[in-house]
């Protein structure tokens, strides 16, 4: 079971327009091996901004998102006027019983209260329904990224298990498939890519400009980094999906 720190969780509404204009989408292959094929209904749980909302609304596929932060609903509601956006979480969803076929959640599980969110997917899935999980990780065997994440993570620990993430009955088996690719970025997408995260958005004021102004001196010197306008951050997608049983 996953009980997640409530502030940090709540955070990202302070930091909407930053999360949107720096979180990567996710890449095609993992989208596509998610989904079941056919016209299902799918719901994005968790959605943000609607990074991962638009890359379903685009398979021309049927879709509501449910997210809890309005500044975060507000973004999605402006890329993406034609889905319905409701307010919610996991652990309560607006949603009908059996009234979609997948649940996607994106960049979020480790949020949740697992226990209380497990019952509340398989409420509104219907009979076989999908459960899919996603995450973007950082490749940190690209040196600059891993000094990246050494300032971003200076005192912060991470325990997030994208690896094997806790599910449990009535769901199984977990599938799994890691996708590597490349998000090309600016140096201003960088520094709201750095300003999105929890623990950065919760860090005292002085504290988070002192941590800024270590990437951008990161930025300046790094022979992988300095003078480029274009930034090529490797990533790692790693999936799980798993049925409803």
């Amino acid at each position: 079971m996953n009980i997640p720190d409530p502030i940090r969780a709540g955070s990202f509404g302070l930091a909407a327009r930053e999360y949107e204009s720096g979180r990567p989408s996710y890449p095609d292959e993992a989208v596509d091996w998610l989904l079941p094929d056919g016209q299902v209904r799918v719901l994005d749980l968790a959605a943000g901004t609607g990074k991962l909302t638009r890359q379903i609304a685009a398979r021309g596929l049927e879709v509501v998102a449910v997210e809890p932060s309005e500044a975060m609903r507000n973004e999605l509601d402006q890329a993406l006027p034609g889905v319905r956006a409701l307010a919610g979480s996991a652990e309560e969803i607006p949603v009908d019983d059996g009234s979609v076929d997948v649940v996607l959640v994106a960049q979020a599980w480790h949020w949740v209260d697992t226990r209380r969110a497990v019952r509340e997917v398989a409420r509104v899935l219907s009979p076989g329904g999908r459960l899919g999980l996603v995450w973007n990780v950082r490749d940190e065997r690209e040196d600059w990224v891993a000094q990246l994440g050494a300032v971003m993570h200076r005192g912060v620990v991470e325990e997030t298990n994208t690896t094997d993430p806790p599910v449990g009955p009535p769901f199984e088996p977990i599938e799994r498939l890691d996708v590597e690719w490349t998000y090309n970025l600016n140096r201003q997408t960088l520094l709201d890519l750095v300003n999105s995260r929890s623990y950065i958005i919760t860090l005292p004021d002085d504290q988070r400009a002192k941590l800024l102004d270590d990437v951008r001196e990161l930025l300046d010197r790094h022979p992988a980094l300095a003078g480029r306008a274009e930034i090529g951050m490797p990533y790692t997608t790693r999936c799980s999906r798993t049925q409803l049983t």
